[in-house]
């Protein structure tokens, strides 16, 4: 057994030592947790975001120090407003720097959840050059790699598999990376986030997920709200899929409502999951740029739900049920169709 291998099997062993039988996990950047301990999450954020491209990009591009000067009094307000867990939705290629996520959580003692995965959409400029010739399977294995071995160097797992396709019909690249990421889901348990937008190309990227024999219920559709018909959020929750509404900001909360509304009244609460896609440090930009915090879920939204008559139990279903529901984890099959 390679070190690596060997160090995510005690880690994964002492996790199940102390949490209750059967319970499921998810994997920080310091280590698994019960999912049980997730408390309210923010399911899509980002710490930073790098641009340049998958060819000019280099963690040498940012100091790690000056990187949590900026980032942590945002982390350290959302921790004052209830939030527990961050997902961190940078991939590999766009700034994803695990190292920098865990000085971050041991300083602000944030759970913060790295991932694996590549990123197709913009017209593939953060896909590496062995993205576009390399199989479905050995894209699979490199992720998974990760998951058993650490990224890169260091001993740090991912916690789901984010990628990236393009908003109209799947190209082909793309349709090798939602089947990379279906195969890494089958060895791994990990959730896959798909920046995907409309629903054209979410329903494809389900459509080959079933035929790898894996469930919706494995897939999050990222930029949901994007879709402007949400009758599509029905019918991808009816599938199993969970339904991402993550561009939330102060000035939109009342269109979050409506389409939260719409999926409950479609008895599809639990398929909901809510964050900002706000941030970030953006390298070569004065300062880090212009980063955008984490809180109007806590400062906005919240409050309009308390309006509208959502009891406790329904908002802690969509901050801490359900992600914890999403993102533990676990393979998700596809089931098998029955014969007449």
């Amino acid at each position: 057994m390679k070190r690596g291998s060997l160090y995510l099997f005690i880690l994964l062993l002492i996790a199940q030592c102390m949490t209750p039988k059967n319970e499921s996990i998810v994997m920080t950047v310091k280590g698994p947790i019960s999912s049980h301990k997730m408390g309210r999450s923010l399911i899509h954020e980002h710490i930073l975001v790098d641009f340049i491209g998958a060819n000019e990009i280099s963690d040498d591009r940012w100091e790690k120090s000056e990187v949590i000067e900026v980032v942590m009094p945002y982390l350290k307000e959302v921790q004052t407003l209830g939030c527990e867990t961050l997902f961190d939705c940078t991939p590999n290629y766009l700034g994803r720097d695990p190292e920098l996520l865990r000085r971050l959580s041991d300083s602000v003692g944030i759970n913060i959840i790295t991932n694996t995965g590549y990123y197709g959409a913009r017209d593939n400029k953060f896909l590496p050059p062995h993205a576009f010739t390399e199989t479905a399977d050995q894209l699979a294995g490199r992720w998974i790699s990760e998951w058993e071995n650490g990224i890169n160097e260091t001993n740090i797992k991912p916690g789901f598999i984010k990628i990236g396709v393009d908003r109209g019909p799947l190209s082909e690249l793309h349709q090798k990376l939602i089947t990379a990421a279906a195969r890494t889901h089958l060895k791994t348990g990990l959730t896959i986030a798909s920046h995907t937008g409309p629903a054209i190309p979410a329903f494809e990227e389900m459509a080959i997920l079933k035929k790898e024999g894996v469930s919706p219920e494995a897939f999050i559709w990222v930029h949901a709200q994007v879709e402007k018909d949400i009758s599509n959020h029905i019918k991808a929750a009816q599938e199993g899929a969970w339904i991402s509404l993550d561009g939330l900001n102060d000035k939109n909360p009342e269109r979050y409502l409506t389409m939260i509304n719409n999926l409950k009244n479609n008895g599809l609460l639990g398929k909901v999951l809510i964050s900002h896609d706000a941030g970030w440090f953006s390298p070569g930009e004065e300062g880090g740029g212009n980063f955008k915090g984490y809180t109007p879920v806590f400062k906005k939204l919240i409050p309009l739900l308390k309006a509208e008559k959502y009891s406790t139990e329904e908002i802690n279903q969509l901050l801490i049920d359900n992600p914890r529901n999403a993102l533990e984890i676990k393979v998700r099959r596809q089931a098998q169709a029955s014969g007449p």
